[in-house]
Order: structure tokens, then sequence, then C-alpha cells
């Protein structure tokens, strides 16, 4: 018994010790112990190969999408001439949003008056009439009669013309009315055709249609007090179209106020800052034909060749929106015309350190004596 018994732990001894590695391998032994198996690690490789190429090929299609998508928009505003027109005039675009715009006195226009006004049949357009600041208390509580005959008080009379997008209740506008009237005049603006809360289609006809009979609804009132014109940006062809039929009519306005005004709206889409386009293969053809194909054509070059009154450009360096140099070449255009050897013509710079931009020159303290 006590035989079989050493027996079996010399047997057990033996198999531990063949268990446990020499000196020589034991290293050998631990590093095939810690290796995964092959097909382990291979999967291990897989999944960060597998997610950067999902990653990438993700990448890639959004990248083929955005691609295909900028390809056909030339080729959809070529087949639509009508979304291109709704780019420039960008009526649809109402800020700010949420404002009665029946409420003047919202907007701090407390001595400013809501008309509506009817150029044709079927259309409607909102006008404000914001009497000068002299007059503020005398226009508390007054109805539209006594604001329409207000008209004939001296004093001079503005008629504005905004830019597209937005209302006549825009914040810089706003701010424009309120300086001019500090200053003494009464300031007539309205939202054309298609903006604002006014009735109609927008279009380049309409839109001087409709500056012509608020021009002629202020003469009627106004009696000998001077009206000026002024257009703002897009607001600056309905100007010049206005003006230039007012001199064929010889009813001219007395003076003529440009503020960020172009060339003519072929060369403000080319030199745009945000038209993306514009070194694409045909960019004329496929977005300045169909603007001239709606009928928009704004042309300020050709009009200031048939004006006969005072002018006077306002432009900004700093204007990312109309570039400067088209208010610079328009003036070259003007200045050299025939139609105005007899009146002056004046162009006033911003420099770019005063921040004045695209809409904000009413900040600048110089304004009075430049009217002046």
């Amino acid at each position: 018994m006590r035989k079989r018994n050493e027996s079996v732990t010399v047997e057990h001894e033996r198999a531990a010790a063949a268990a446990v590695p020499g000196p020589l391998d034991k290293g050998c032994s631990l590093r095939q112990s810690l290796r995964l198996p092959a097909s382990a690690a291979a999967e291990g490789m897989k999944r960060p190969l597998g997610r950067r190429y999902g990653l990438w090929f993700r990448l890639r299609k959004l990248i083929l999408w955005l691609l295909g998508v900028y390809i056909a928009i030339p080729f959809l505003v070529k087949l639509c001439p009508a979304i291109q027109a709704k780019l420039v005039f960008l009526n649809f675009v109402r800020v700010p949003y949420f404002i009665d715009l029946k409420r003047p006195q919202d907007q701090g226009l407390n001595h400013t008056c809501n008309y509506y006004l009817q150029p044709e049949e079927d259309v409607t357009i909102g006008v404000w009439h914001t009497v000068p600041a002299a007059l503020w208390k005398n226009a508390r509580g007054k109805d539209q009669l006594w604001f329409e005959e207000a008209l004939g008080s001296s004093h001079p009379v503005i008629l504005y013309l905004h830019g597209n997008a937005g209302t006549r209740g825009g914040d810089h506008r706003v701010e424009l009315y309120k300086v001019l009237s500090s200053l003494g005049y009464h300031v007539v603006t309205f939202d054309y055709r298609g903006w604002g809360d006014s009735i109609g289609s927008p279009s380049e006809r309409g839109m001087t249609y409709d500056a012509l009979h608020v021009f002629d609804w202020i003469k009627a009132r106004s009696g000998d007090n001077p009206v000026y014109i002024w257009g703002h940006s897009l607001g600056t062809g309905v100007a010049t179209n206005l003006v230039r039929r007012l001199c064929e009519r010889e009813t001219p306005p007395d003076a003529l106020i440009l503020e960020s005004p172009f060339t003519n709206i072929r060369e403000e889409a080319r030199s745009h800052p945000f038209s993306i386009y514009r070194y694409f293969p045909g960019f004329d053809w496929f977005f300045l034909d169909p603007i001239t194909t709606s009928g928009i054509k704004f042309a300020n070059d050709e009009n200031v060749k048939y004006i006969s009154c005072s002018l006077l450009i306002l432009h900004a360096e700093d204007d990312p929106v109309v570039p400067f140099h088209l208010g610079k070449k328009l003036y070259n255009i003007a200045a050299t015309s025939r139609s105005f050897r007899d009146y002056k013509v004046q162009f006033v710079p911003f420099h770019t350190d005063l921040g004045y931009r695209h809409k904000y020159i009413y900040r600048s303290p110089e304004l009075p004596r430049i009217l002046r």
C-alpha cells in the first residue's frame, strides 16, 4: 500500500516538472501563450479599416451630391427665369419678422402715419409718412387727412425708395427716417407691390410705376416745397427709372440722391460677392440672360444720360453688397453726361475705417452738412 502511494507521488512530480518550462524556453512559452489566434488578430485589424472606409465612402457620397446640386442649379435657373427674378427682388424675405406695418409707432416712429394707395387696379401699396421732428407734438393723435395737409407746410419732402428684401419697417431704414426727420424733412416711403403688406406681383415696370404714383401723390399735396428722391441699393434702379421718366415729361424732382448705387443689374450680379458662380463656364448665359429675359435691367448707367437735376451719390468703400467701384463708375458716367452740364453732380465716398458698409451711412455725422 505504501509502495503504491509512493509511485503515484513520483508520477505526479514528474508530470509537474514536465509542465514547468526550462530556463531557455520560458520566454518563448510566455510569448506563445500571450499571442492571439490568427483569426482574432485579422478581425481586429479589419474593424478600424472598415470604419475608415465607411467614413470615406459617406464623405465621397456627400461631395458628389453637393457637386451634382452645384451643377444642376445653373440649368434650373436657365429653365425657370422666375427663380432668378426672385433672387433679385428677395421680396419674400420679410425682415424684421412679426411687426405690424400698420403701426409704425411700434418702431419708434410716433410722428408717422400709415396709408394705403392704389396705383393700379388690383394693386395696393403700403405707405409711411413721417413728418419733420419739429411737427412731432402737433402730429400726436392726428389722422391721415392732417398728415396729408402737413405736406404743404414749409418743409422739403424726401421720397425714399428702399432696396430689395425686407419692408419699409427695416431697422436701418427706420433709423434713416429718424435722421432725415430730425433734419427737417418729410419722409415718404412705401413697399413696392409684392413687398411687405403691399398687394401685387413684383416687376421692374411695376416698381417704377408705384414710385411714379407716390411722387405724383406727394406733388399734388406739397405745393412748391422741394421734393427729393432718395434711392438705396436696388432702389437706386427704381429711382433713376423714375427720374428719367419725370425729366422726359419735364417735371423733374429738385434733386436725386443715390446711396450705394450700381451701374446696371448685370454688372451688379456679376460683381456681387455672394455670386459663387461668377467663374462658372457660361455664367452670363446661365444667370445673367435669364434676368434680362425677366425684363429686369435697372440700367442706371443709361438712365443718368437722360436725367437733368442735381445728383448726389453716397457710397461706402467697404460695401460688401454693391462694390464701391460700381458707384464710382456710375459717377464718372454721370459727370461727363451732357444732361448734367447745368447741374451739380457730387460723389461722396465713406472710408473703410468708418464701417458704414452697405446700409449704415445714416450714422455719418457729416450727413447733415452733405445734404445741405
